[in-house]
């Protein structure tokens, strides 16, 4: 079984703090642990490994099983404080099968709201850690942009961000404004769009293409209009996501 210990000091990223101490996140992981590879399929689990193209191993748990168990496992536990938030994440993304990861993405879903700014840095670090669109949309749409909704300050990291080496740090930039509908910051949004509009990177083109999609939901004549005026600036497969229900 995985050690569900702390996070090595060598993982991806140097760590924003040491992982805090938490009875919370104890019990947690005790019960996510033992109950989490009892449900393991090793035949399911290879056919997940192919589909998520051997980026990462699994159990082999489907998702709702795995939420069934989830739910047994926070049954009776308190709400958490933003250093069991922290604890949960990072002891959950240092075990290598990814079911524990969609617990820790679920987790901090749910309790987003109970973190403060200072969670960003923890966000950045599960945003890289065994980087691909599974975890890292949830993280971006949910998480980051739980954080700079609660505080709009964190707008001046996200123009960090945009400019990332990380693809997967400028994607989450790109992407944290995805819930906010009429509350979307526009200019900045169609700013970032631009900034990486030359991008050869498929999973960034493909993330422009998406915000402005779902930007459209809300302002659809605007995208329309900033499509229209910077089309050649972007991929089609950038285009033709934007305008996809337009």
């Amino acid at each position: 079984m995985s050690d569900p210990g702390h996070p090595p000091p060598d993982g991806p990223g140097p760590l924003p703090h040491a992982v805090p101490d938490s009875e919370l996140a104890d019990t947690v992981m005790g019960r996510l642990t033992t109950l989490y590879p009892a449900a393991g399929n090793p035949f399911r689990a290879q056919e997940m490994v192919a589909y998520m193209k051997g980026v990462v191993p699994f159990l082999g748990i489907r998702s709702p099983e795995r939420r069934a168990l989830s739910r047994t496992v926070l049954d009776g536990t308190p709400r958490p404080s933003e250093d069991d938030c922290t604890a949960v994440a990072l002891r959950c993304f240092a075990l290598p099968e990814r079911e524990y990861h969609y617990f820790a993405v679920d987790y901090l879903r749910r309790h987003v709201k109970r973190c403060s700014s200072d969670f960003l840095p923890v966000a950045r670090r599960l945003v890289r850690t065994v980087s691909w669109w599974d975890t890292v949309d949830h993280l971006a749409a949910h998480v980051v942009g739980g954080l700079v909704e609660a505080d709009p300050a964190l707008g001046a990291e996200m123009d960090r961000w945009i400019d990332d080496a990380d693809p997967w740090i400028a994607r989450t930039a790109l992407l944290h404004q995805l819930r906010f509908k009429e509350d979307t910051d526009a200019d900045r949004l169609f700013a970032y769009c631009l900034r990486r509009a030359a991008d050869t990177d498929f999973f960034l083109r493909k993330a422009i293409g998406w915000s402005l999609r779902e930007y459209a939901k809300t302002a659809p004549g605007e995208v329309r209009a900033f499509v229209a005026d910077n089309r050649s600036l972007f991929s089609p497969l950038s285009v033709r996501e934007a305008l996809k229900h337009l």
